[in-house]
């Protein structure tokens, strides 16, 4: 069986790569360094049995084209850029593991918290350039946290707060009220957040209802100007109402591990001061990469090879 790993980070391990051949000595491996387009995707899958897609866009027109591709594995979370529909209407399953990179990410949300709300991020760039700011921010011990999204990664993040005794306030679309109950978050609609919280940290999936939900109307509420984080999607914010937000003072400041276009094309977003930006980094730690090409290993086999044994 030959399998196509189109996840750039798979292809740079070594380790993956060599459990992945243990099973499926034929692998073709993405080593261009970028996402691949349409017309290099149906290439590279074309004669595939399965394959490992990470942020790639696999939707109908690559898949109307890949006829052998018997199984999707996720290196990663989110299944936004797959249509899940044309997979489900051709018997094409998705297989994926919910939460695989949430310690990753929460850490992020974490650090980011504190290179803000410290100042640390600020005054390093400050002394880098021969300026010595004495300034040293707030604690976040005790401060009002705005989590929307209480999936895995922002109850990881809940856990990782409890050491600062912060006021958690969660908002989500499905029933969060025994977690919440269970570690004392006060369940509230997104408008409580917005006034209230002190740093809003955004983890929900990316859908039709959530496309730029946060913008220029979302950062007008956000009233006590807030640290805004994203870890989630960049499509979920409108990334020039950020920037206007952050340039016209509605925020203290703001972090973001994700873009709407990736590698990002708003530089005067990207420069701004109070703006800690990364390349979509969040869920890669080692361990997190380690554990997610596990586990999209361990879902083609258990797709291919078990149903090849039960033959």
């Amino acid at each position: 069986m030959k399998i196509a790993v189109t996840s750039k980070a798979f292809a740079k391990n070594e380790t993956l790569k060599s459990e992945l051949q243990s099973f499926f000595p034929d692998c073709r491996f993405n080593t261009s360094g970028r996402l691949l387009n349409e017309s290099e995707l149906i290439e590279f899958l074309g004669d595939c049995d399965g394959a490992i897609v990470a942020m790639e866009q696999i939707q109908a027109p690559v898949l109307d084209d890949v006829n052998l591709l018997k199984v999707i594995a996720k290196f990663g979370v989110g299944l936004n850029n797959i249509d899940l529909s044309y997979c489900q209407k051709n018997g094409i399953p998705v297989k994926w593991t919910a939460g695989i990179n949430r310690q990753s990410v929460a850490e992020m949300a974490l650090g980011f918290m504190l290179m803000l709300i410290r100042n640390l991020y600020t005054t390093s760039n400050q002394l880098k350039k021969g300026e010595w700011n004495k300034s040293g921010g707030q604690s976040l011990y005790g401060k009002t946290i705005g989590i929307i999204g209480m999936g895995h990664i922002g109850q990881e993040l809940t856990h990782l707060l409890k050491p600062f005794a912060c006021r958690v306030l969660a908002n989500d679309v499905v029933d969060i009220n025994e977690f919440c109950e269970k570690n004392g978050v006060v369940s509230v609609g997104k408008e409580t957040i917005y006034a209230e919280a002190d740093i809003i940290s955004l983890h929900t999936p990316l859908n039709t209802s959530t496309v730029q939900f946060i913008d220029a109307t979302a950062f007008h509420k956000m009233t006590k100007k807030p640290i805004f984080i994203n870890t989630a999607r960049g499509e979920l914010v409108n990334l020039q109402d950020l920037h206007d937000a952050l340039l016209n003072g509605q925020l203290y400041g703001a972090a973001i591990d994700v873009y709407d276009v990736e590698p990002p094309t708003h530089k005067e977003l990207i420069s701004m001061p109070n703006l800690v930006c990364t390349p979509h980094i969040g869920g890669n730690s080692a361990e997190a990469t380690l554990a997610m090409g596990r586990s999209a290993i361990s879902h083609l086999v258990d797709s291919l090879l078990g149903a090849a044994n039960e033959r």
